[in-house]
């Protein structure tokens, strides 16, 4: 299938790499069809391309690359609604905001983005209290930072 990506140009993905969002995403409830792609170049950092809208794509990353304790319990409904057999078929993402340079990005720890790799299934949670911040300061390695 031929997708119009808002960063990456024409690509060709498989269909079995489409995640839906039966809910859409907050501020996008329409959009209910997504999939993640690779940047080329790029290690921390993953494409979330709308399928039905071509300028609608979110930067996002684990956001265990800059903060290894977080940490939230999943409510039974959402298990339920992803089909949540086991921790190891999701995948937890959070949307970034770049900014040049790299350390002045943030990324989103109060919305993480929950996927179920086995079914294809997605969903954005908002986190409720304050533990975790929507503009969380990003901290690169040197490592990391000298590409």
């Amino acid at each position: 299938m031929l997708l119009e990506t808002k960063y990456l140009g024409k690509m060709d993905i498989e269909e079995n790499k489409i995640i839906l969002f039966e809910a859409g995403i907050p501020g996008f409830l329409e959009e209910k069809e997504f999939v993640l792609l690779d940047i080329p170049g790029q290690e921390i950092m993953q494409m979330l391309q709308s399928l039905r809208t071509p300028d609608i794509a979110f930067f996002i990353t684990n956001p265990h690359n800059f903060y290894a304790d977080y940490t939230f319990t999943l409510d039974e409904s959402i298990v339920e609604a992803l089909h949540i057999e086991n921790k190891e078929e999701i995948a937890i993402l959070s949307i970034m905001t770049v900014r040049e340079p790299l350390q002045a990005s943030t990324i989103n720890l109060k919305a993480p983005i929950i996927i179920n790799n086995r079914t294809k299934l997605g969903k954005q949670l908002i986190l409720n209290g304050d533990q975790y911040d929507m503009k969380a300061t990003i901290t690169l390695s040197e490592q990391e930072g000298s590409d």
